[in-house]
């Protein structure tokens, strides 16, 4: 990408820019788009944290919106190397379409990817298989056991204050205790894109790129940018069964139970997580433009629409955030 100038003061009644050092003046200059500004907002961002942390890292699962943050963390250096390793919280349930994505985003990238295993926790007795089979709500440990084995003190997520009431509260920088706790009464003050990063040891502090974004400036700047995606995201046919208002996949995770039957559907995934909590929706939307039409159209938010751990209960993912969870 190439830097803008600096050395230019734009006109704002005129539209025009002149040169700082002559006064010249020059042709108009076209009004950056919402998407440059969300662009520029987010580049800064990752900047900042590069400037004033020691060890950042960035949460990566191969979702659509981990993609669009690492394709700005991208923007952000080049053409030097993302400086920050990438952490995954696998939940051993996740698609396989997602994990092929992942896997080659970080080859073809010359990336660093962290794994935090959700299996391993409960191959050796530290966390407790649910009954209901999701393992979204037991991504926390394994999550916040690597911030802190491995150090980080900066932690980059992919959430947008559009998803969820609870991600509406939070700010772009939000520190964490030394238990990774959330304590929505501690965060700061953000104004004019001033962040402060300033923690105590054992403390770190999560960082929301996105936070100014919508699902829709998402897929509009996937579309604009041309940033390749997972399959899954666009309408294909698929085996799913119904319960509690969504589509699953079965899965190692489980499948269909009592009166639960699959039949082959055209649907698409609006957002990606476990398997066994994550729903698909109705949908013929095969292209990114039918996609950003979809949305557009839509009065649900993604997570609202498609994933059961936020319908545990009325404060379900605050209660998660609190406790270390993005």
């Amino acid at each position: 990408m190439s830097p803008r100038p600096t050395d230019t003061v734009t006109d704002a009644h005129t539209g025009t820019h002149a040169g700082t050092d002559t006064g010249a003046v020059t042709a108009p200059v076209s009004a950056l788009s919402h998407l440059d500004v969300l662009e520029s907002e987010s580049v800064h961002i990752f900047r900042e944290v590069a400037g004033e942390f020691e060890r950042p890292v960035i949460l990566f699962s191969g979702g659509k919106d981990s993609i669009v943050m690492l394709h700005l963390a991208m923007k952000a250096f080049a053409p030097a190397a993302v400086p920050f390793a990438l952490l995954h919280v696998d939940t051993g349930h996740n698609f396989p379409e997602v994990i092929e994505f992942r896997d080659r985003a970080v080859a073809e990238g010359g990336l660093r990817l962290h794994i935090a295993s959700v299996q391993d926790y409960i191959d050796d007795g530290r966390l407790r298989e649910r009954p209901d089979g999701t393992r979204n709500p037991l991504q926390t440990v394994p999550l916040t056991d690597a911030i802190r084995e491995l150090r980080f003190d900066a932690v980059f997520g992919g959430g947008r204050r559009d998803e969820e009431k609870a991600r509406a509260k939070e700010r772009v920088f939000s520190l964490r205790d030394e238990f990774s706790q959330w304590d929505p009464r501690r965060q700061r003050p953000e104004l004019w894109q001033l962040y402060n990063g300033r923690h105590a040891p054992g403390e770190h502090v999560r960082v929301f790129p996105l936070s100014n974004w919508t699902e829709l400036d998402v897929w509009q700047y996937i579309a604009r940018e041309k940033i390749e995606l997972p399959g899954i995201y666009y309408a294909h046919e698929r085996p799913v069964f119904r319960r509690a208002g969504m589509w699953l996949t079965a899965g190692d995770w489980g499948g269909p139970g009592g009166d639960e039957t699959v039949e082959v559907r055209m649907i698409r995934y609006r957002t990606v997580g476990d398997m066994s909590c994550t729903g698909a929706v109705d949908s013929d939307a095969t292209t990114i433009e039918m996609v950003i039409a979809e949305i557009a159209a839509s009065r649900l938010t993604e997570r609202g629409a498609t994933r059961a751990d936020d319908k545990l209960s009325e404060a379900a993912m605050e209660d998660r955030k609190r406790e270390g969870y993005f």
